[in-house]
C-alpha cells in the first residue's frame, strides 16, 4: 500500500478522549496494585482491514510513557478472526485506563477502513475511484479520511477552505449556475458544482466547471451525462449509492464516485484485549 501520511491532529484528538472517559480519575483501576505490570494483547473477533494504530499507541503515551506496544501487523492490512494484532507491556493500572479508549479508535477507524475496502473491491478495474464525503463523526474527521485512504478509497475535500463545492443552496443564493461559476472563478481554484438534471449539467459544462457532480441521477441519466461531458469535465455521481449498484455506475464510465456510507454508516470492528501475564 502506497504511504499515508498521518494526520497532524492525533495528539489532539486522543487527548480529548482520555478527558472525556477519565474525567477527575480511574476509580476502579485504582484499586489495583500500583506496582503491578501487566501483558495484553489485542485480538480482532472478525475479518477486517487494520486501521488506527497510531492512535491507539498515542493513547498509552500520553497515559504512561512506560507502557510499549508492539504491533505484528500495520494500518490497511487484512486481519483474521481471532487474530492477535499487538501486545501491550507495562503497568497494570495504565493498560486498565487506556483500554477501551484504545479500542474505540482501533474499532472505529477500522470499521472505516473495512466498509471502504468491500466497496473498492466491487470497482474491480475500472477506472472509477471511490471518495469519501465531509458526513464524518464530529472531531473525527481527520480520522476517518485517514481510514477512508487505508481502505483503498481517495479523499474529497477535508473541509469548506480546502475545494470549491457549489451545492443546491449556494446556487440558489448566488440567482443560477452560471453566476455561482462566474463567481467561483474569482479564487483561482478547480471549481465543483452540483447538478440534479441534464439542463444543469448543461449549465455547468458551458459555465466552465472543472468537476460535475450529479446528484441523485438514475442509471440512464448517468449514461447520458457521461456522453455529454465527455472530455469537458469531470463527473462525479454522488446520492443514495448502495454496493449492488456499483458495478452498473463503473460501468457507465464516471470518473468518481462518492459515498457518504464509507464514514457516516460505519460498523465497528469487535476488538478485545486481555491480560495474558500479571507480575509483581
Amino acid at each position: 500500500m502506497p504511504e499515508i501520511r498521518l494526520p497532524e491532529d492525533i495528539s489532539i484528538t486522543v487527548r480529548r478522549a482520555l478527558e472525556e472517559d477519565i474525567g477527575s480519575g480511574d476509580i476502579t483501576a485504582g484499586l489495583v496494585p500500583e506496582r503491578l505490570t501487566a501483558n495484553a494483547v489485542v485480538i480482532s473477533r472478525e475479518p477486517a482491514i487494520l486501521c488506527g494504530t497510531a492512535w491507539f499507541d498515542e493513547v498509552f503515551r500520553q497515559l504512561d510513557p512506560a507502557v510499549a506496544v508492539a504491533w505484528r501487523l500495520a494500518d490497511g492490512d487484512a486481519l483474521a478472526p481471532d487474530q492477535p494484532v499487538c501486545t501491550v507491556t507495562g503497568p497494570a493500572r495504565s493498560l486498565l485506563t487506556g483500554e477501551r479508549t484504545a479500542l474505540n479508535f482501533l474499532q472505529l477507524l477500522s470499521g472505516t477502513a473495512t466498509t471502504t475496502r468491500n466497496y473498492v473491491k466491487l470497482l474491480g478495474e475500472t477506472k472509477t475511484r471511490l471518495l469519501d464525503t465531509r458526513k464524518t463523526l464530529p472531531g473525527l474527521r481527520t480520522a476517518q479520511k485517514y481510514a477512508v485512504a487505508c481502505g483503498g478509497g481517495c479523499n474529497h475535500r477535508l473541509g469548506l477552505y480546502d475545494a470549491i463545492l457549489i451545492k443546491e443552496n449556494h446556487i440558489e443564493a448566488a440567482g443560477g449556475i452560471p453566476q455561482a461559476i462566474c463567481q467561483a472563478k474569482t479564487l483561482n481554484k478547480p471549481i465543483e458544482i452540483e447538478v440534479e438534471n441534464l439542463d444543469q449539467l448543461q449549465q455547468a459544462i458551458a459555465a466552465g466547471a472543472d468537476r460535475i457532480m450529479l446528484d441523485n441521477f438514475s442509471l440512464e441519466m448517468t449514461t447520458t451525462a457521461v456522453r455529454i461531458a465527455a472530455g469537458r469535465a469531470e463527473l462525479e455521481v454522488s446520492g443514495g449509492i448502495e454496493a449492488d449498484t456499483l458495478g452498473s455506475l463503473c460501468g457507465t464510465g464516471v470518473d468518481f464516485i462518492s459515498i457518504g456510507a464509507l464514514t457516516k454508516h460505519v460498523q465497528a470492528i469487535d476488538y478485545s484485549m486481555r491480560v495474558v501475564t500479571v507480575k509483581t
